[in-house]
């Protein structure tokens, strides 16, 4: 079977890299062709078979709406190359991840082509940009859903979907990260033996260049008050040094490690981290957060007036109410971080009442085996 995979961030790149490990269990023969990322890469290399990476999302992934609009003439080549790539392919699917703007312009192309098409990590239409089911419907063969919350949206929306539990649980509870010992951390990554917070900027040089300042400004202000407390920034494996190294300056109480991030946050005593997937994360980990976005005044502008959802964070939404704190655009302060994070680091029933509402997102989560049970659903439909 042909299997032609396109996913366009970091969080698709996880994902894809897991349903690409389940279909070639289920499909050891699998033809493997995908836009994706180093962790998609990596199981294609285990087998390959098929012709593998077509673009690396580093080299595509844009963040808000106005950045998109800047870099339209790049996703509309990417685009228009995406749809080549595929005629002249043949795929028996096209396995979609997520990616709304590219995505739904390759669902409509590849089905009036003929194409078989699934669309997986549904687009989060139940956030904003409703008019998206009509696309979903018209162009979408099945729709593979991982949060318990979209059942009912999509039942009251009657578009057919499967839900097997989130793929984040295998990443998670897969990883050695979980049962390494601090100690033996420590010594592999050369960090200190002291106390941290972990600090998440987001895998993009747009959230970089958003988070980094006022990360390093907080972290100044925490750490003149507490010098024993360091601070670990957990990078994405493909990031370079030249990325931080304007930001960090000579702090030698601030640390970065690459490709790191669940060792971070599970040997950090709190975290701050830039919304997004590394929130569920931290979450099935157990680190204490607090969640902070920012993007340029005039993409805020728009999303303010288009997203319908009272949370930002995927576990506050699982749970429908705030397990932790979001400090959102203008709200995202050094005094506010500050003040909280001193909460996570003292406040033992304030930590002890997150750590309870994280065992009800794993909860609502389900098990381990999502990404198998997605990859096997997939085949029987293509069957």
């Amino acid at each position: 079977m042909k299997y032609y995979i396109i996913a366009g961030e970091a969080s698709g790149d996880l994902h894809g890299s897991n349903l690409m490990k389940g279909l070639y269990a289920e499909d050891p023969g699998a033809d493997v062709r995908f836009w994706g990322g180093p962790l998609m890469d990596g199981v294609y290399k285990e087998h390959q078979t098929g012709r593998g990476l077509v673009r690396d999302y580093r080299d595509t992934a844009v963040m808000g709406y106005l950045e998109v609009l800047l870099k339209g003439f790049s996703i509309m080549k990417n685009v228009k190359d995406c749809k080549k790539d595929i005629m002249e392919w043949k795929p028996d699917v096209v396995i979609l991840i997520d990616y709304p703007g590219f995505n739904f312009k390759i669902a409509e192309f590849a089905h009036n082509a003929g194409f078989k098409v699934f669309y997986y990590i549904a687009p989060k239409v139940w956030a904003s940009r409703e008019g998206r089911i009509r696309k979903l419907k018209a162009y979408v063969d099945k729709l593979f859903i991982v949060f318990p919350f979209e059942k009912e949206y999509f039942d009251r929306k009657e578009v057919p979907y499967v839900y097997a539990g989130n793929p984040l649980v295998d990443a998670v509870d897969g990883s050695d990260a979980l049962s390494e010992t601090r100690e033996d951390f420590l010594s592999r990554t050369g960090l200190p033996d002291v106390e941290w917070v972990a600090l998440l900027a987001g895998s993009r040089n747009m959230e970089i260049g958003s988070m980094m300042p006022t990360f390093m400004q907080f972290a100044d202000k925490l750490h003149s008050e507490r010098p024993a407390l360091h601070f670990v920034v957990a990078a994405a494996p493909f990031r370079k040094p030249e990325d931080y190294a304007k930001y960090l300056g000579d702090r030698d109480f601030v640390h970065v490690v690459y490709g790191e991030t669940y060792g971070a946050l599970r040997h950090a005593r709190a975290a701050v981290i830039n919304s997004g997937t590394a929130s569920l994360e931290a979450a099935l980990i157990g680190t204490p957060q607090v969640v902070t976005y920012k993007v340029a005044a005039a993409s805020a502008f728009i999303m303010r007036r288009i997203i319908k959802v009272k949370y930002v964070s995927l576990a506050n939404l699982i749970i429908n109410r705030l397990a932790f704190k979001e400090f959102l655009q203008e709200n995202f302060t050094v005094e506010n971080v500050l003040h909280e994070v001193k909460r996570l680091l003292d406040d033992e029933p304030y930590r002890s009442a997150m750590l309870k509402d994280y065992a009800e997102v794993r909860e609502l989560l389900g098990g381990t085996g999502a990404s198998a049970a997605v990859a096997h659903a997939m085949l029987t439909e293509l069957s």
